[in-house]
């Protein structure tokens, strides 16, 4: 194993070493976020500014992402969370203030919450391809998610991997959502991201998979039939990182503060580590049909955690909260094992008592607030001073 995040940092030796000796998988975070005005909480093109203000020492970790109101950020691989921790607080403080330098916010949120005009793409030649071939499909201020990324031995068990993962990824939606506002007021969606982003032709479940093979010889009829570009569009719920040899989990709108962050990423590593001794087993995953993972990933859209979500097996609605606690007691060895239990244990905690971000920033709504305090709210938690 080389890496577990797609910026461009590989694992050393030393921790590659330690997570084979340990039975281990590492994990990564990418993250992406919005910038928004100084004082009106609209999305702003100061992308390019920003990233001349990022520390020389962090630049390796910060890109660009589609829209210039948008920047994006990759931790390095880490074994440990508390590491993962440290690493993403540094780039979120670290950007923030970029930001500010430029005269902008940093602001994690799954869409810009404020009407404003739709914002231009980044001068990339892949990028203009993409909107000449897909036009409008992502107008506005910015679509931001995050994936986690997390290490497996070999493609062919890494498909087996995103098999087992179908049935379990809705509840991880709804637990991120973070998106219930567009234009300045509630959609009616915990996450507008995610209706969003599904317009763009290759977004949604993973499909059951037979092998690597089918897997690869997908990706190719996908490009052929012009439906994406490239590999990197592959836009599937789960994945094979196209370079590295990880899983890559990244359904979920970023999330306001790191608590959330962090307790979707221990859940996902401890999720996939759980499968593969499925897998491992020989346990076969279940073929749930496409129609309904596609009604679960609305629910946990139009939801999020303080509503209802669709049990998997019994396929029939369920508190979404009775199904988080019934993947935090399906994964809970591999929590112990990879030394997160404790820690999760608060997160889930702190996520039950606060509520999603979709649900604070609702909150706020209801208690009068404009628009513009909501997006002042998040920027101070996006960059840790909540």
């Amino acid at each position: 194993m080389t890496a577990t995040a797609e910026g461009g940092t590989t694992i050393s030796p030393e921790l590659a070493a330690v997570a084979e000796r340990r039975d281990l998988l590492t994990l990564g975070i990418e993250e992406e976020y919005l910038l928004v005005d100084a004082v009106e909480p609209r999305g702003v093109e100061a992308v390019e500014t920003v990233l001349d203000h990022v520390p020389e020492a962090m630049r390796d970790g910060v890109q660009h992402e589609y829209l210039r109101s948008q920047i994006e950020v990759a931790s390095p691989p880490q074994l440990e969370l508390t590491g993962l921790y440290g690493a993403m607080r540094d780039l979120r403080g670290a950007l923030a203030e970029a930001a500010e330098r430029a005269g902008a916010r940093l602001v994690a949120v799954g869409a810009g919450p404020a009407a404003g005009p739709s914002l231009r793409i980044v001068d990339s030649p892949r990028y203009h391809r993409m909107r000449e071939r897909f036009g409008d499909l992502s107008p506005g201020q910015g679509l931001c998610g995050t994936h986690v990324h997390v290490s497996i031995p070999d493609p062919e068990t890494g498909v087996r991997i995103l098999n087992h993962l179908r049935p379990w990824l809705p509840v991880l939606q709804a637990a991120t959502a973070n998106s219930p506002l567009s234009g300045g007021r509630d959609t009616g969606y915990a996450s507008w991201r995610s209706m969003m982003w599904e317009r763009w032709p290759t977004v949604g479940p993973t499909p059951y998979l037979h092998s690597h093979e089918h897997y690869r010889t997908l990706i190719v009829d996908l490009v052929a039939s012009g439906a994406m570009l490239d590999e990197g569009m592959l836009y599937w719920y789960a994945r094979l990182s196209a370079n590295y040899p990880t899983v890559e989990i990244r359904m979920g709108d970023v999330t306001p503060g790191l608590d959330d962050a962090m307790l979707l990423a221990a859940l996902a590593r401890a999720l996939v580590a759980t499968l593969l001794n499925e897998v491992r087993a020989g346990v076969e995953a279940p073929d749930v049909p496409h129609p309904l993972l596609m009604a679960a990933h609305w629910r946990a859209a139009h939801d999020g955690l303080e509503g209802l979500g669709l049990d998997m097996a019994s396929r029939e609605p369920r508190p979404a909260w009775r199904l988080m606690r019934q993947l935090f007691d399906y994964v809970r060895p591999e929590l112990e094992r990879h030394g997160d239990l404790e820690l999760v244990t608060v997160l889930m905690g702190r996520l039950r008592s606060r509520g999603t971000g979709a649900a604070r920033q609702r909150a706020m709504l209801s208690r009068g607030a404009p628009v513009s305090d909501v997006v002042d709210w998040l920027a101070r938690i996006t960059r840790g001073m909540e």
